[in-house]
């Protein structure tokens, strides 16, 4: 039977690149989205029309209760989810003296409580089954710090925490746990960068690039694969050389 793979903000962006390669690898898919309702039923029909089983289901993953309705409807209608991709998050740029506390607390909220809530609801089934992979969606910013983003870097930061320590409480249940930090990447986050900007960035990295979403999920694809059954607690960072 096809492995179940849970993205959580997966309606754009480096989620739905996500869920496009776990569909075309044969995964059945659980989109997860907020506020994007047409966005993931589209990509759900896009992905069923492919072949595969995919449904889409709303959650804010910074609620505790509508984190665990959503892994309820997936052990439902797949049974269990094998892989967990926390990818739900947002970011902000601004002043670290005008970040508000409710900013703070909502940056916090949606990047590092989702991916615990996450985690904890399914869990129990990847232990009673002794095998799962769980991949956290970080950023270079948790690693490099960037300027302007310091809520963003510190909850980016958290997941890179939280990988390495719960890597080393789930090993011995047969689970793995990593980190992918992506570089600049060409989503709708960076799409207010003007021209000079993105031209800067792509001379900062030694490739001369800036990443594409797909980038990234081929990443996020290899650490859930049986190729990395030996790699965990480990933060991949696919970044064209901008942070080395």
């Amino acid at each position: 039977m096809s492995k179940v793979v849970l993205i959580t903000g997966a309606s754009r962006g480096i989620g739905l690149a996500c869920a496009r390669v776990f569909g075309a690898a044969g995964y059945r898919v659980a989109i997860n989205y907020n506020q994007s309702a047409a966005r993931a039923e589209a990509l759900a029909r896009e992905l069923i029309a492919g072949g595969c089983d995919a449904i889409a289901v709303q959650a804010d993953v910074s609620e505790r209760a509508q984190v665990e309705r959503l892994v309820r409807q997936i052990n439902l209608d797949f049974g269990r989810v094998d892989v967990l991709v926390n990818n739900a998050g947002i970011a902000q740029q601004k002043l670290f003296c005008s970040i508000s506390p409710a900013e703070w607390r909502r940056m916090f909220a949606v990047t590092v409580d989702g991916a615990y809530h996450c985690c904890q609801c399914v869990l129990p089934g990847m232990i009673a089954r002794q095998q799962g992979k769980i991949i956290n969606v970080s950023s270079i910013w948790g690693i490099a710090g960037a300027s302007c983003e310091v809520h963003y870097s510190a909850a980016k930061a958290a997941l890179i925490g939280m990988t390495k320590a719960l890597a080393k409480e789930l090993g011995p249940s047969g689970i793995t746990v990593n980190c992918v930090a992506p570089g600049v990447v060409d989503t709708e986050m960076n799409q207010g960068l003007d021209e000079y900007t993105r031209t800067a960035l792509r001379e900062e990295t030694p490739l001369g690039v800036i990443g594409s979403p797909q980038d990234i999920a081929s990443a996020v694809l290899f650490l859930a694969s049986e190729g990395a059954d030996f790699i965990t607690g480990q933060v991949l960072s696919p970044n064209g050389g901008f942070v080395i």
